[in-house]
């Protein structure tokens, strides 16, 4: 039995055409720059496109990829979830932990998964029915789970030599140049980027960004809705830690670390406005390829690593400060318009 799903329209959400434009327009423009540098680094290293080249840049974006999509989602809400890193970490060494033991690898992607939903079950409780801030919920989650995985794991380490070998070939091979993994994250990108377009609950995710008291009003479940959310990142963050294993071949106690800033970057570099309600996971997905393929276009051209981090700064804080101003702007653009309805009232 099939539903039509009726388009979500909040009570006192301002419709903001101009920053939707410009979100458009710098997803645009971060395939553009995309574009331009990998041809730019082909020119200057002409194997960089190989096809193993390219199966490498892939790869190396699916397990960021993935992450950003469900991290996304939390931040449309208006949200964030900062132990993303360290779920992905405890997720790799228990799908790892099984495998070893004997058990399947598909099963052992369930686990992951299941791992991360678990905690995403968490932070979306205090968060959503709790009603504490996202920033202090999963700053503290991040370093609880960081402590039980380091408690737990010890000094223990998965490497490649205990995984089943079709478990760590799925982790490299795929059609051509493009990966299985990366094949398997664009399932879950046009999944996800379906859901929040064309269903209501998904809609009702940029209501609660946009305006959540409006959305309150409105009748949009806002526990409920923030709840899914981070259930949904924890998912992905899980299923990013079975693949993670699966790419590398190895995980221990300190995996995932700081990953989470990383994702963030992606998301917000992405175009999704970090004040929530705006943006999509395909602007994420973009973020986050823009941001590895820089980690691997700089040792190209002779560059070192050590300006990675401070270029995924720099544009974390361009993509914050673009946000601000384009708030400002069509904040200033809303008032200007209220203030001229009752005039045109009375000359009516």
């Amino acid at each position: 039995m099939t539903a039509t799903l009726e388009p979500v329209h909040v009570a006192g959400q301002a419709p903001r055409p101009l920053l939707d434009r410009v979100l458009r327009m710098r997803e645009l423009g971060i395939l553009l720059v995309l574009v331009l540098m990998l041809a730019a680094t082909q020119a200057d290293n002409t194997a960089f496109l190989s096809e193993q080249g390219i199966k490498d840049l892939l790869l190396n974006a699916t397990i960021l990829v993935l992450v950003a999509v469900g991290e996304a989602v939390v931040v449309i809400t208006r949200n964030v979830d900062l132990s993303v890193g360290s779920v992905l970490g405890v997720a790799a060494f228990a799908a790892g932990d099984f495998i070893q033991g004997g058990g399947n690898p598909m099963l052992a992607m369930v686990i992951a998964v299941l791992v991360g939903a678990a905690f995403g079950v968490l932070n979306g409780l205090l968060v959503g029915i709790g009603r504490v801030p996202s920033l202090v919920v999963t700053l503290g989650t991040l370093y609880i789970i960081r402590g039980l995985d380091s408690v737990w794991v010890g000094s223990r380490e998965i490497t490649a030599g205990q995984l089943s070998p079709g478990f760590v070939s799925f982790g490299h091979d795929g059609l051509w140049a493009i990966p299985y993994l990366g094949i398997l994250a664009a399932v879950v990108l046009s999944a996800v980027a379906y859901y929040l377009r064309d269903y209501r609950s998904g809609r009702e995710c940029y209501a609660l960004g946009s305006n959540p008291q409006a959305a309150a009003l409105a009748g949009v479940p806002t526990r409920k809705r923030a709840l899914g959310a981070f259930v949904l990142c924890g998912a992905l963050a899980g299923l990013a830690g079975a693949l993670y294993l699966a790419r590398f071949g190895y995980a221990d106690a300190s995996t995932g670390t700081g990953y989470e800033l990383t994702v963030v970057s992606a998301v917000v570099v992405g175009g999704v406005g970090f004040t929530g309600g705006t943006g999509s996971v395909y602007g994420a997905a973009l973020g986050a390829l823009l941001l590895t393929s820089i980690n691997s276009v700089l040792p190209a051209i002779g560059v070192g690593s050590v300006w990675v981090e401070a270029i995924d700064g720099i544009l974390l804080l361009l993509a914050i400060s673009l946000d601000r101003v384009v708030a400002l702007r069509v904040a200033g653009l809303l008032r200007s318009r209220r203030a001229r309805e009752p005039r045109s009232t009375e000359n009516g």
